[in-house]
């Protein structure tokens, strides 16, 4: 049994190969092309019957014979064909009618063969009983015909005289299922889609490999599935007639052909003839032929849904591009002719069917099944069928991927992908699934703004865009890839809920800039008047949401304050509101503010009320004060303080904010809130604490030390595992603070801040904390925090403090390592000016011990010389006159501090270079040698140095430093420096300038010095 299993098989194989080779013949016979073609359709008709056996499981003997049989006669058909093929032209009439009734008898008894299959090997399938029975007696009852010559046409020449009716119940029963057999073939295939019935089912889809060699005829062969007969040829044109009339000849032709024939004939004594037969004719009378007019329609809507239907096959089976790609492009041209195709398709499932094919990786498969599914969803009026569109939708990733080739580069899939796409929008229920569809409102938009695309891709492009407006979802997607027009052309001339739903839209959108100017420029006034007009609270919370947005623009600002939103926001903020208490309003009426306060110089000139109170007016400053002092609000509370924090850094408004805040007291509700888990207002209540130091510091200072967790938790609270901004702001709040308050650096000390700040320092300088942007400044503020305890040595804790943790080394150490920080470096030098300026209090000359009288006595002698020794071994400082250390007297000698402050001379900053001759001025100081320290400084070139600071800086604080240094040079060095400094033509300039425009110190050494030159005569 296995055995001849295996030959079957064997010949099924032979058998598919042999018929595919003369398909691919066929298609290039030239002579008696019809009769050749409708050969290759039989032959592609029976080639799934073949098939079906190879799935047989029953192996039998007669399947095996049944082959053999077909397997001789389409060896026989091959040769017939082989014939013609070749050497086509030189053959005979005789030759060509014996081979075409050859193969006529061929196609009869391949006919008989299939009239002998089993019933038992279709499996009940009941359908393909009856398709195979009815393409049985079709093949048996066959007959081809040449030069007009055989029954056939006499046949047709019969019907020809017929009525139309007759014409009409005359189908051929054999050759296509009858309605019965349809509707079976339909109701067995409810589900997603339908096959070739039954019959297809469970066959071997792979003996389609063979049918490669035919791709190219598929729909060649599928022309004329149905019987051709030669009345249905217009003489003329040789081509099927769609108007056929009868001329006076009684010959029967294409209504346009024989016009145009018989318009040649234009001389009334012309002898007028038929093109056919010759005959003279007297009339021009065309007679139309309705009944051979109505049994072509016929023949075209069988031999149509013959060939939808060998299509439909071909995409069942999906076996090769390229027959699926020429299934497809068949389909499309019949899909054009009649509506009763598209509905034929329908019927069949191919609409289904070719949704599958939207996946394929091949582009032209992708693109010519989207062009026929483009048109089998439309009706006869154009307009989409919605049932059908929403299957395609959900079953398959057609948007994604026609989303996809609406970038291709290939123009025609572009064309087809944004066709398809317009023809879905036009479905209400489909545009929340295009507007979700991944990049689709992205490429519709880059498209629409995109010349290059080509006019008629923009023209879909903005007709699809139109069409998902009328989803309010999409807007809001439009909006955030650029395109806001939709949603302020909504804002301004919506509904009421429109409105609302674009202002909520509005509010949430992260827009640039440049987009927020150009939506204040459209929508600010509609904004404003929601708020003011619509008495729901609905409504006014999403056009405040939408004010804070634009607002956030500095530029968009004078926009809203010129369209009046200053008085309405006072309303909301110190009132009850206008209809109503809800603090959210509050809030967003506050971020408005701040941000006008924040973008706008003139505040003074913004009224905000009609009794002429301006926002920089006490009673503005009052009620925000108050607002800040009885607030429970985060939100509110941050924009409040800021409010008030650009209003303070403005010099001409600073002192009413001043004297508002010592007036309410508010500075302690703002050290309370520097408690707050909220880092923002932590934030901000420091900034604006920072702000007024230099006006109340010190009572911000005895604040901090009363409040608990206090002034410590500035410093220690934090995890520093990553610098913040409020660890930056809230140290520098500490170093900013004055210095010398006691209370504050001893509340300092007493909780162990300092070594954990130099502890930190390190950390930060040996690259030990992770490095943010704000470690810079909280590098500056912890040595600020560091310096300000140099201010107050004359506490004996602080004094013991700066000795341990030998601070003057720390600071010396800074200003060369500064984290690449200017402020570090002046800090640094600061704070050596301060402990050096004690040096010479904290020296002292060494203790000599006195011996006692006894001992006197007995070692007078000795002990005079020993203790004589031990004096000439105790180094005394010569500038301080006594016993210097860097831990102890701070002595930058000691140090070595002034050969780095010496280089700080060469910075560019100009603070930096007054902090460090302010710190070596402190060597100078009357209280010390200064003739000694002219020598120590003189030997490390320290005028040169200073020559150049004054070469280099203008700012009188550093001129005025320089000729401090310079005045002692000159009073304790003499003459030796005088020439260096009288030949340097930049110095004197500078010395020049200072009489004339300096200030009174700076003037009077600048005379000094000049005089010492001998530029001025001494005074009398």
């Amino acid at each position: 049994m296995k055995k001849v299993k295996d030959q079957k098989v064997v010949v099924v194989e032979s058998l598919l190969a042999a018929i595919s080779e003369i398909m691919s013949s066929v298609a290039s016979v030239e002579i008696e092309h019809q009769t050749f073609m409708e050969l290759g359709c039989y032959l592609h008709r029976i080639s799934p019957v073949i098939m079906e056996f190879r799935t047989i499981e029953n192996g039998s003997p007669s399947a095996l014979q049944i082959l053999q049989s077909l397997s001789a006669k389409v060896k026989l058909a091959n040769n017939l064909v082989a014939k013609c093929s070749t050497g086509a032209k030189s053959i005979r009439d005789d030759d060509l009618k014996f081979i075409t009734e050859e193969l006529e008898e061929v196609i009869r008894k391949l006919g008989q063969d299939l009239s002998t299959i089993p019933l038992p090997t279709f499996q009940n399938k009941k359908y393909a009983e009856i398709t195979v029975q009815s393409l049985s007696r079709e093949m048996k009852n066959v007959c081809f015909h040449i030069n007009g010559t055989g029954n056939c046409i006499t046949e047709e020449r019969k019907l020809e005289n017929s009525s139309v009716e007759q014409l009409v119940k005359r189908k051929d029963a054999d050759l296509v299922p009858s309605s019965d057999e349809k509707n079976k073939l339909h109701s067995t295939w409810s589900g997603y889609m339908p096959r070739l019935g039954d019959f297809l089912e469970g066959m071997d889809y792979d003996a389609w490999k063979y049918a490669s060699g035919s791709i190219e005829t598929l729909s060649q062969i599928a022309e004329y599935s149905e019987p051709l007969y030669d009345t249905f040829f217009c003489p003329i044109t040789k081509r099927i007639m769609d108007d056929p009339v009868t001329i006076e000849s009684g010959i029967t032709f294409e209504r346009t052909a024989i016009a145009e024939w018989l318009g040649r004939f234009k001389d009334v004594s012309e002898t007028i003839t038929c093109p056919a037969t010759g005959i003279k004719l007297q009339s021009r009378v065309l007679n139309s032929n309705k009944a051979l007019r109505t049994i072509i329609a016929e023949w075209k809507r069988r031999n149509e849904v013959k060939r939808i239907k060998v299509a439909h096959n071909v995409l069942l089976l999906d076996k090769s591009e390229a027959m699926v790609l020429d299934a497809i492009r068949d389909l499309n041209i019949l899909s054009q002719k009649r509506g009763y195709n598209r509905e034929e398709m329908h019927n069949l499932g191919i609409t289904k069917l070719l949704t599958s094919f939207l996946e394929h990786k091949n582009m032209m498969v992708w693109t010519e099944a989207l062009k026929l599914l483009r048109l089998l969803v439309e009706d006869e009026e154009g307009k989409s069928v919605e049932d059908c569109l929403q299957v395609i939708v959900a079953n398959t990733n057609a948007l994604e991927r026609t989303t996809e080739m609406l970038s291709s580069n290939n123009a025609s899939v572009r064309h087809e992908s944004i066709a398809f796409l317009l023809e879905l929008s036009e479905t209400e229920t489909l545009l929340e699934n295009i507007g979700s569809t991944a990049g689709c409102i992205l490429t519709l938009t880059t498209m629409k703004y995109n010349e290059s695309a080509g006019s008629l891709a923009v023209e879909k492009a903005e007709k699809i865009l139109k069409n998902l407006e009328k989803y309010p979802r999409n807007i809001k997607s439009m909006a955030e890839y650029g395109y806001l027009e939709p949603l302020l052309d909504h804002l301004v001339s919506g509904t009421e809920e429109v409105q609302i739903e674009m202002a909520s839209y509005l509010s949430e959108l992260i827009l640039e800039h440049d987009m927020k100017t150009y939506v204040a420029e459209k929508a600010s006034k509609v904004l404003i008047k929601m708020v003011t007009t619509t008495h729901t609270i609905i409504t006014q919370r999403a056009a405040f949401g939408a004010l804070v947005q634009i607002s956030s623009h500095p530029l968009n600002n004078r926009m809203l304050v010129n369209a009046g939103i200053i008085p309405i926001l006072i309303e909301e903020m110190f009132t009850c509101g206008i209809y109503n208490t809800y603090i959210d309003f509050k809030e967003q009426a506050a971020t408005i503010l701040a941000s006008i306060a924040k973008s706008t110089t003139d505040l003074e000139t913004i009224q905000v009320d009609k009794h002429g109170h301006t926002i920089t007016s006490h009673y503005s400053i009052y009620n925000i004060a108050h607002m800040l002092k009885c607030s429970k609000s985060d939100k509110l509370n941050i924009n409040l303080i800021n409010i008030l924090l650009y209003m303070a850094k403005i010099p001409r408004h600073v002192a009413r904010v001043v004297s508002v805040i010592k007036e309410t007291e508010v500075s302690y509700t703002l050290i309370e809130q520097l408690n707050s888990p909220v880092e923002v207002l932590v934030v901000a209540a420091a900034k604006l604490l920072t702000e007024l130091s230099f006006h109340i510091g010190h009572t911000i200072a005895e604040g901090l030390c009363k409040t608990q967790g206090q002034p410590e938790g500035l410093i220690k609270s934090y995890d520093i595992d990553q610098i913040t901004k409020k660890h930056a702001i809230s140290v520098n709040l500490i170093a900013k603070l004055p210095h010398k308050n006691l209370t504050l650096n001893l509340s300092l000390l007493h909780q162990g801040t300092v070594p954990e700040i130099i502890s930190r320092m390190q950390g930060i300088l040996r690259g030990e904390t992770r490095t943010t942007r704000y470690t810079r400044c909280y590098l500056e503020g912890l040595v600020g925090v560091l310096v300000r305890f140099t201010a107050t040595l004359f506490d004996q804790e602080i004094l013991q403090m700066a000795r341990g943790q030998n601070l003057t080394s720390v600071f010396t150490e800074l200003l060369v390592r500064t984290g690449g920080s200017n402020e570090v470096q002046r800090l640094a030098a600061a704070g050596l000016e301060n402990l050096s300026s004690q040096s010479v209090h904290l020296s002292r000359p060494p203790e000599v011990p006195i011996p006692s009288r006894r001992r006197f006595l007995s070692k007078s002698f000795s002990s005079s010389s020993q203790e004589a020794k031990k004096l000439q071994r105790v180094q005394l400082c010569l500038v301080h006159k006594g016993v210097c250390s860097s831990s102890t007297t701070f002595c930058l000698l000691e140090s070595g501090a002034v050969e780095r402050l010496l280089g700080c001379l060469e910075q560019k900053n100009p603070e930096v270079v007054e902090a460090a001759l302010s710190a070596i001025s402190t060597l100078l100081d009357e209280r010390v040698d200064v003739g000694e320290s002219v020598r120590v400084l003189g030997e490390g070139d320290a005028l040169s140095f200073v020559l150049g600071a004054l070469r280099e800086h203008r700012e009188e604080g550093v001129r005025q430093k320089c000729f401090l240094v310079i005045e002692r040079f000159l009073m304790s060095g003499g003459d030796s420096i005088v020439g260096e400094i009288a030949d340097d033509r930049m110095v004197r300039a500078a010395l020049v300038t200072a009489v004339h425009k300096g200030s009174g110190s700076t003037k009077t050494m600048a005379e000094n010095i000049l005089r010492y030159l001998n530029n001025i005569p001494p005074l009398s």
